[in-house]
């Protein structure tokens, strides 16, 4: 079983920056992709990032690409979001999420391990 850690959230202005973090750990060879999502209030979950932990490879929906960049680090138990320029919009509680992608780039149904979330508030 993989456990998953995030850390970073809070309040912010919009038009400010945070940086998330993720650690997993556990059976993490089970893993090769580490992702995040965040679900607003009354909302679907929505995909914002994934990365694939040995290749590096990243994959953004078309409208997180402008302002959220996703990175790790060298042994691939953590990842990070780069989230710029904020808007209110972008409140919402973000999950980590990891699992396994045969495919060069994850997708959303490659997630089945995850974090319990971090609140991130953009304050107008």
């Amino acid at each position: 079983q993989v456990q998953l850690e995030e850390s970073g959230g809070g309040l912010v202005q919009a038009g400010g920056s945070l940086r998330l973090s993720c650690t997993a750990s556990g059976r993490t060879l089970n893993i090769n992709v580490i992702g995040w999502f965040r679900q607003a209030l009354g909302k679907e979950r929505e995909f914002v990032a994934a990365i694939r932990r040995y290749s590096g490879i990243t994959t953004y929906p078309d409208s997180m690409k402008e302002r959220f960049i996703i990175s790790r680090d060298s042994d691939g138990n953590k990842a990070y979001l780069q989230m710029n320029t904020l808007k209110p919009e972008d409140t919402a509680i973000y999950y980590c999420a990891a699992g396994r992608s045969s495919l060069p780039e994850a997708t959303p149904e490659d997630f089945t391990c995850w974090g319990q979330g971090t609140q991130v508030t953009v304050s107008s």
